[in-house]
């Protein structure tokens, strides 16, 4: 496959990924202590389904509210990430 498909479906995903992610923060943010656990689990990947894990059986399950700063956190490492991985499709796409 050639390489700068693969770096623009990775945005692509990424960007739904980050949509999923603001719809949580916004939940969240809007007073809810969890988002719905089927938007949850969508939003995860890999690594991230193990955070996820994590968040579900530590908070989900127990009936805690996320935490805010871990939430804004996340929200911060996912932007750079984005910007970082945009920068390189583009780049190498000229």
């Amino acid at each position: 496959m050639e390489p700068v498909l693969i770096m623009k479906t990775a945005c692509v995903l990424l960007a739904i990924a980050a949509l999923g992610g603001l719809t949580m923060a916004g939940i969240r943010f809007g007073g809810k202590p969890q988002p719905p656990t089927w938007l949850a689990m969508l939003h995860g990947f890999l690594l991230a389904a193990a955070g996820g894990t994590f968040l579900n059986l530590n908070y989900h399950w127990k009936m805690l509210p996320l935490p805010k700063g871990m939430i804004v956190g996340h929200a911060l490492i996912a932007v750079a990430g984005f910007a970082l991985l945009l920068a390189a499709t583009w780049t190498a796409t000229r």
